[in-house]
């Protein structure tokens, strides 16, 4: 039986009603590793990335490094990398399937080996995975890319590299984070000065420009118009500390908020939320505190409704989206919520609806009318952030909930049911039978 088999039986029972107290930590950023791990490739030195999330993804990448020639092992929160002997510049499609940065790899394995053969990219299933301008940035870098049956493959036509110009960015979207770290790692081992148009300003983004920096690659800001990389052929390695997540320290402060409880994030300081996380939250009646060095989560009066929109950084996160759309369902009044990051982002909706909540979509547009109360259910989410979601809102149900959904939720949190447990939630983790 496979890891993600037995995971797949694993289910959650949340007994709702008990306010959450006391204080606990934030792991790893998922999404900052994620791509950190693909810029590891370039490396020509051991590199330690400390701080690594406990996740199902982190295993994912490690295991691809493995299988393209990087050696990776992963001890006690530390992914070690040592560059290979020789590579295998091919993505094996049942890993790579897994994981939504799939092609941000597979830049890293073109940069090294001036070839790469990888299947289209997984993660969640809300959305498709549009890779049209990571492939326009192997393109541009001088490559020849294919695209049949589900599978790229992408091979530089010269042996002589070039500098290039890309642009990462639509008009209708904006700029795309995973398609300006993939020209980034292309730009990183291409001769001279490669310049990115619109790239996106996401810490993903800026922490992995940061990793290079230190390592040897040039890297110039031009505000939000260009991020201009100077290559070398030599990328050093060294110990990189992982961020902590802003995503999960988020999901844990809207934890404390729907169950009127009160929690400390150690080590996570309030500026380490984006601002617009910080504006809508403060709408919402939601308090955090600078203290000791954390932040300390409080609902000081009654949740409050909203008016507020999804946004690129430093804006409010997509990926916060599906847990505050369950707290809301505890605030007094008409919500409502513009999701302008993807098209469509209401996969958690439905099973909301299961627990008695008032939620509904048009479009990008989810309305959410409260105070509901909320009963337990049986429900199932099919993403990292709906079963979260979902999580939450079972917290404030009366009575005990089925969640299911758990191997999507160790794809993104290492370790986040025991840690509501530790703050006094009645919450258990179930093995199904077969």
């Amino acid at each position: 039986m496979t890891a993600t088999t037995t995971t797949n039986r694993l289910t959650l029972r949340i007994t709702g009603g008990h306010p959450l107290h006391g204080t606990t930590t934030v792991q790893g950023s998922k999404n900052i590793a994620l791509h950190l791990y693909a810029a590891a490739i370039l490396a020509d030195r051991p590199l330690t990335l400390a701080g690594a999330p406990a996740i199902l993804d982190t295993g994912v990448c490690a295991e691809i490094l493995h299988r393209t020639g990087t050696r990776a092992t992963i001890s006690d929160g530390e992914f070690e990398t040592r560059p290979a002997d020789s590579y295998f510049p091919v993505i094996p499609d049942d890993l790579g399937r897994r994981i939504r940065t799939t092609a941000v790899m597979a830049a890293a394995l073109l940069a090294r080996t001036g070839k790469v053969t990888f299947p289209l990219p997984g993660g969640d299933a809300f959305c498709a995975r549009y890779i049209d301008l990571h492939l326009a940035a192997m393109e541009a870098a001088g490559a020849e890319v294919e695209v049949n049956r589900g599978r790229v493959r992408a091979r530089c036509l010269d042996s002589k590299r070039l500098p290039f110009i890309t642009t990462v960015s639509t008009k209708k979207w904006g700029p795309s984070l995973g398609a300006t770290v993939t020209a980034m790692l292309l730009a990183a081992r291409t001769p001279g000065t490669s310049s990115i148009l619109g790239p996106s300003i996401e810490p993903e983004v800026t922490v992995t420009a940061e990793l290079l920096a230190r390592s040897g690659v040039g890297i110039t800001w031009q505000g939000n118009e260009a991020l201009h990389v100077t290559g070398t052929d030599h990328i050093a390695g060294g110990v990189f500390r992982v961020p902590p997540d802003r995503l999960e320290a988020a999901t844990l402060a809207l934890a404390a908020a729907i169950t009127g409880g009160s929690v400390h994030l150690d080590a996570f300081p309030p500026d380490g939320f984006p601002a617009g996380l910080v504006s809508v939250f403060a709408d919402a009646g939601i308090l955090l505190t600078a203290e000791h060095g954390g932040t300390t989560v409080t609902v000081p009066e009654r949740l409050r409704a909203v008016e507020m929109a999804t946004g690129p950084h430093p804006g409010y996160p997509t990926d916060v989206q599906p847990q505050l759309t369950a707290v809301l369902t505890q605030a007094a009044g008409l919500s409502r919520i513009d999701e302008r990051i993807y098209s469509r982002r209401d996969s958690h909706l439905a099973a909301l609806r299961a627990f008695g909540a008032a939620v509904n979509a048009e479009g990008p547009a989810i309305t959410v009318e409260g105070p509901s109360r909320l009963l337990a259910a049986d429900v199932a989410g099919e993403d990292i952030r709906a079963v979260t979601a979902l999580m939450l809102a079972a917290l404030a149900a009366e009575g005990t909930s089925t969640i299911r959904g758990m191997y999507h939720l160790r794809r993104g949190y290492g370790d986040l049911p025991p840690k509501l447990a530790a703050l006094g939630s009645d919450l258990t983790i179930n093995q199904e039978l077969p």
